[in-house]
């Protein structure tokens, strides 16, 4: 599609430069604005840990579930951890079907059944825009079972979207409003944050940094406070490094039979 008349000088360095700026920016924000929110949500996650169960971690939508997998089976990341990895709203089954699943009402509720998740469970449920119906029913239903809830969503994006908006749960309902504790990731209405000359839309989305960056400093904070009782976590190490695979090997059969997607 060609444009109505071509577009001159965009320096493509520059747009690069303002972006990293931009993301540093935003991931400072959080630092600044939310480290008492992720302190109180390690709490939860420590004391989970201290009893030896699983922290599950689910992104309803096709980017959000990058999310899961952010610190599941990962270098530096707590064995603890146990990403829900649905196949419905994966990308790698096909975009458009991804985004119909998680605009699917019901849905998410299958996906917390299936998992057998109850009031022993701990979920984490990432979702940058924080109003799907995926989502909302996944946390309804972990509700309803008594599981315990961390939420991490942009304030901004869930309360400025307009509840008629197609993607919304039947209940209009809002993650943080719904979890026990929430994080805001502030991931601003649209994602994309650089404006490229006169494009209607801009391009370079945060939400991955936003969300990423979000659940490291939770495992950071988690990490701290389990060495102030006294506990060192298992942390998994890369495979690829020297003595990886000897490393992890010791705690495989720990986790091998209760974590799902291990």
């Amino acid at each position: 599609m060609h444009m109505d008349k071509p577009t001159a000088g965009i320096d493509a360095h520059s747009l690069c430069q303002q972006y990293l700026q931009d993301v540093t920016d935003h991931m400072q924000r959080i630092l600044d604005e939310e480290s008492d929110a992720m302190e109180r949500a390690a709490s939860l996650i420590a004391d989970q840990i201290a009893a030896d169960r699983l922290v599950h971690v689910f992104g309803p939508g096709g980017h959000s579930n990058l999310a899961a997998q952010e610190i599941f089976f990962r270098a530096g990341g707590l064995m603890h951890v146990s990403a829900i990895l649905d196949e419905g709203t994966l990308l790698s089954n096909g975009a458009l079907r991804s985004m119909a699943m998680e605009r699917t009402p019901g849905y998410g509720r299958i996906v917390i059944r299936d998992h057998r998740l109850d009031s022993n469970d701990l979920l984490i449920l990432v979702n940058a825009y924080g109003i799907n119906a995926a989502l909302i029913d996944a946390a309804l239903e972990a509700r309803e079972r008594g599981v315990k809830l961390i939420g991490i969503n942009s304030r901004q994006h869930a309360e400025g979207t307009q509840t008629g908006h197609p993607a919304r749960h039947p209940e209009k309902h809002n993650l943080h409003d719904l979890v026990d504790f929430a994080v805001d990731c502030k991931v601003p209405i649209g994602d994309a944050l650089v404006q490229a000359g006169e494009m209607r839309e801009r391009i370079a989305a945060v939400s991955t940094f936003a969300n990423a960056y979000t659940l490291n400093c939770l495992v950071i904070h988690t990490v701290a406070k389990l060495l102030e009782r006294g506990i060192e976590p298992p942390i998994w190490r890369s495979g690829n490094a020297p003595g990886g695979d000897e490393a992890n090997a010791r705690f495989i059969d720990r986790f091998n039979h209760r974590v799902k997607s291990l």
